[in-house]
């Protein structure tokens, strides 16, 4: 089969599916071939299948105020798409995304609530705002995570908010709970509405596939949301909802912000924020990324994930040059706070 034909049967494939799986969600428009099926099995999206768009639609964004959720939300609030973001604050770039989509040529607004993710009353007030402001919701992307922050890291043994009081880990809290129920309360909205679809993308890493002892508790993290995302995969046959996650390599984003030492930029490379937000969007519209997709992201491959029998990374953009300078920080903290206790177990 030539290249010419291989390529319409791929556009007329994807079209087929694209308007029986989430046509009310994205309207059909002429395309250009938009995948690159390699023969190594990997998926290399040179150019998102323009067969459908966002375009009028409403998305729900934790983690907007910065980092990847901030590009995601660029990228929605370019192709017209309404915006929630909800997040703690904003940083600086973020306030301003949210102030220059006021004057937006395309109709489309972004409008920040201010929300803790880990607090459900908080989250579900959040989907509330979005309904109110633009009349639905369509898209939901629970992107807030936190990497190892000391006041709630494995290694540093209730020294933090993780403790016997609170019973919990703020970190499982913010990187599993929080998705969890950002899903639920997504289902629940996208069946009130009676609109006959709705896309949830989830954020993993390839923290998924690996293991990395400096920071246990947000690779258990991604290693369950990548299970929950498989685990919902069914619910886009069924009823049109689809749940999909990214798996990114190593994104300059904030949330490096305490271990940018373990990054050797002559020898590692970043992915780009941008790069991942144009992978988010791909998992939105493309009729091929089908519900419990992960799709991981390097610096130069995209590739999806497999359930079974996965080779794991490969290229640029997931290699970390001073990695055992984590592990020798996690032994450290590990000599400060653990074998010296003599307080008891328990509280009075």
């Amino acid at each position: 089969m030539t290249g010419k034909s291989n390529s319409s049967v791929i556009v007329k494939h994807l079209t087929q599916v694209c308007s029986s799986t989430n046509a009310d969600l994205l309207p059909r428009h002429k395309s250009s071939i938009a995948l690159d099926l390699k023969s190594s099995g990997g998926l290399s999206l040179l150019k998102t299948l323009d067969l459908c768009d966002v375009y009028g639609k409403a998305a729900l964004i934790t983690g907007g105020g910065s980092g990847i959720c901030l590009e995601f939300t660029r990228k929605l609030l370019g192709r017209g798409c309404n915006v929630l973001i909800a997040d703690l604050a904003l940083r600086p770039e973020a306030e301003e995304v949210v102030e220059s989509s006021i004057s937006s040529k395309n109709g489309s607004r972004a409008v920040f609530k201010k929300t803790d993710v880990s607090d459900w009353k908080q989250l579900g007030h959040a989907f509330e705002t979005a309904i109110k402001e633009f009349g639905r919701l369509d898209i939901v992307c629970p992107g807030a995570a936190v990497w190892n922050p000391a006041w709630s890291s494995f290694w540093h043994f209730d020294t933090g908010v993780d403790s016997v009081e609170t019973s919990s880990y703020k970190t499982l809290d913010i990187n599993i709970s929080h998705p969890v129920r950002a899903t639920q309360l997504a289902i629940d909205c996208f069946l009130r509405q009676k609109l006959g679809h709705g896309v949830v993308v989830i954020v993993t890493s390839v923290a998924a596939q690996t293991a990395v002892l400096a920071a246990p508790l947000y690779t258990l993290s991604k290693h369950a949301i990548s299970g929950f995302t498989r685990s919902l995969a069914d619910l886009e046959p069924r009823l049109n909802i689809r749940v999909n996650a990214v798996a990114p390599g190593s994104v300059k984003t904030p949330i490096w912000s305490e271990k940018l030492t373990w990054i050797d930029e002559e020898v590692d490379s970043w992915v780009p924020a941008e790069r991942l937000a144009e992978v988010m969007l791909s998992l939105v519209r493309d009729a091929n990324n089908v519900g419990g997709t992960i799709l991981e992201c390097g610096t130069d491959t995209i590739r999806r994930v497999e359930i079974l029998n996965d080779p794991g990374p490969r290229g640029r953009g997931f290699s970390v040059a001073n990695f055992n300078d984590g592990i020798e920080s996690a032994y450290v903290s590990m000599e400060k706070t653990f074998g010296n206790k003599r307080q008891p177990y328990y509280c009075d």
